[in-house]
């Protein structure tokens, strides 16, 4: 995108960590609702798709918590280290242009 843009726009605030919790937290948004959706479905058919696709998106939420804790993006089982970076990424989504 273009540089002046993206300023005008509040997008050269948007970090790479900043994006890659958002992709994460719907990842998980996703497993939740498709959970809630196998177990409210009509039918057999139906059911069997849904869990095909719950089962891909838990692989898909492995992936990107696994990328993210790799580059110290994400660190679920370091509660005073997350809640640091949770306060810099709200910090950063109330510094962006309404």
């Amino acid at each position: 995108m273009n540089p002046i843009l993206e300023h005008m726009t509040g997008l050269h605030m948007l970090t790479d960590d900043v994006i890659a919790m958002d992709f994460l937290m719907n990842a998980k948004s996703g497993v939740r609702n498709y959970a809630m959706a196998v177990t409210e479905c009509a039918t057999p058919e139906i059911k069997q798709i849904l869990m095909k696709q719950l089962d891909e998106a838990i692989d898909s939420y492995e992936k990107i918590s696994t990328y993210m804790m790799q580059h110290g993006l994400y660190h679920p089982h370091h509660i005073p280290e997350q809640i640091q970076l949770d306060l810099k990424n709200i910090q950063t989504a109330m510094n962006l242009p309404s």
